[in-house]
Formats: C-alpha cells, sequence, structure tokens
C-alpha cells in the first residue's frame, strides 16, 4: 500500500465530508519525458482501456520496449491523502492582552512541532473549507489582520484531516457518461448537489444545494459546470481520456 497527496477545492473538500463525492476524473497526462505530448490507448480483452507512452507517434521506443501510462494516484487498496487550503493557529490573546492557548472553535487538528518551510508550527491546523478566518497582524497580536491561509499545494502530511482509500481506477472519456438518466448518472458521486424541488423530481446545481433558477435537470450539466470552473471550456470540449479514481474516506 502506497500514500500519495492529492488536491482538492474548498468545494470538494466539503463534499468529501458530507459523503457526496465518492470519485475524481482527472485528465490524463504523459509522464516520461521522452515520450510525445500525446499518448496511444489499448482496448484490454475485458473492455477496459490502458493508456500507453508514445514515441514520434509509435507505441514502441527505439528498443522496441513498450511503456504503459501508470495511474499517478496509485491503485486499489492505495491511499490518498487530501491537500487543502490550511492554516495554523498557535495561540490567542486573553481579555488582557496576554498570550493564551486557543480552544477550537471550528474543526482543527492539532500538531506539534510540525515542520513547515524554514520553521516548525505547533497549536492547530484549521481549513478554508470550514469558512473564513484571520490571523492578527503581528506577533504581538496588533495590526490589520490578515488572512490565515496558506494554499493547499504546500500542506504537509501532518496537518492533513483526510484520508481517501482507493476502490477502483479506470479510463473513459470525461463525457462518456452523457444521455444516461438522472438516476443512474455517474457524476452525482462526483459531489454535486442532488436538489429536492417539493414535486418529487430532484435537480443539480455544481454549487448550490437549494431550489432556485440556473438549477439543472441532468446531473451531466451539473458536472459540466463543475469541471468547466476548475479546468475551463477548452478542456471540457476537447473532451479528454480521464482516470477515474473512486475511493472511500478511512480512518487517519
Amino acid at each position: 500500500m502506497k500514500e500519495r497527496p492529492i488536491l482538492f477545492s474548498e468545494e470538494m473538500v466539503r463534499a468529501i465530508l458530507d459523503g457526496r463525492k465518492t470519485v475524481t476524473r482527472r485528465a490524463i497526462k504523459p509522464i516520461m519525458r521522452s515520450a510525445d505530448l500525446q499518448f496511444d490507448l489499448q482496448q484490454e480483452a475485458d473492455g477496459s482501456w490502458n493508456p500507453y507512452h508514445t514515441f514520434d507517434e509509435s507505441r514502441f521506443d527505439r528498443s522496441g520496449t513498450e511503456h504503459p501510462i501508470k495511474c499517478p494516484y496509485g491503485q486499489p487498496g492505495d491511499r490518498l491523502w487530501v491537500r487543502e487550503t490550511w492554516g495554523v493557529i498557535s495561540h490567542t490573546w486573553d481579555e488582557r492582552g496576554e498570550m493564551a492557548d486557543w480552544v477550537p472553535d471550528r474543526p482543527a487538528t492539532p500538531i506539534r512541532e510540525l515542520r513547515f518551510g524554514r520553521g516548525y508550527y505547533s497549536g492547530h491546523a484549521i481549513y478554508a473549507a470550514d469558512g473564513p478566518a484571520e490571523w492578527a497582524g503581528d506577533d504581538d497580536g496588533g495590526g490589520e489582520p490578515r488572512s490565515a491561509w496558506k494554499p493547499s499545494i504546500h500542506m504537509p502530511r501532518g496537518a492533513s484531516r483526510i484520508l481517501l482509500e482507493i476502490t477502483a481506477v479506470r479510463v473513459e472519456r470525461l463525457q462518456a457518461g452523457e444521455g444516461e438518466t438522472a438516476f443512474e448518472s455517474r457524476y452525482v458521486a462526483e459531489g454535486i448537489h442532488r436538489i429536492h424541488h417539493g414535486d418529487g423530481d430532484y435537480y443539480f446545481h455544481a454549487f448550490k444545494d437549494e431550489p432556485g433558477p440556473g438549477n439543472w435537470c441532468d446531473p451531466f450539466d451539473a458536472w459540466r459546470e463543475l469541471w468547466v470552473s476548475i479546468n475551463g471550456a477548452d478542456s471540457w470540449n476537447a473532451n479528454p481520456w480521464v482516470w477515474v479514481v473512486e475511493f472511500k474516506q478511512v480512518k487517519p
């Protein structure tokens, strides 16, 4: 079993914590520097697809060897620790203006001498997905408040609160599920909101969870809205081959 980091946006972190998101799709990219920018796919006997590097549009390198593209997120049984936008609160100030321990009033992970950059952090890691937070302007508690957040790409393993276990990996086109009914749609598991409108029907939206204008009748449209918000319209229109990584939450 291997562990690897994976980035998720604040919206997708909330979807994972709510149990709405159990799959992620990521565009396939060649890994070998000596290979072409494009790749080839081979359909196996069981109907599944596997991607291969190409070299001058050939599946074989100069030595006649094939090089399959392995899923960079792992295989079933491997684990993914989630990187999300985060911050650290190490202390606060009491009514007399003296430094005091911060008592968490929001989800937080205790940390002690967590190495980050050129130093170490102790206190509690907090997460932007749980709501806004500000930090005092300087270590003495003075100055204008400033954002407490650090980019998700810089989150160390010790600050991560979400651990996922991969249950399945496959390859398909981004829009492979177009035409599926709302009941069977594979995209509901991407974390889009399923909204009951009170008339017996359900509608869908990438970000909103309440009835209103702009909701979609088809999960596919909500999924398109979500993908475009992250990867852009050009990526959607290209309908790329993607890794489909299914997962479940496990205790860190």
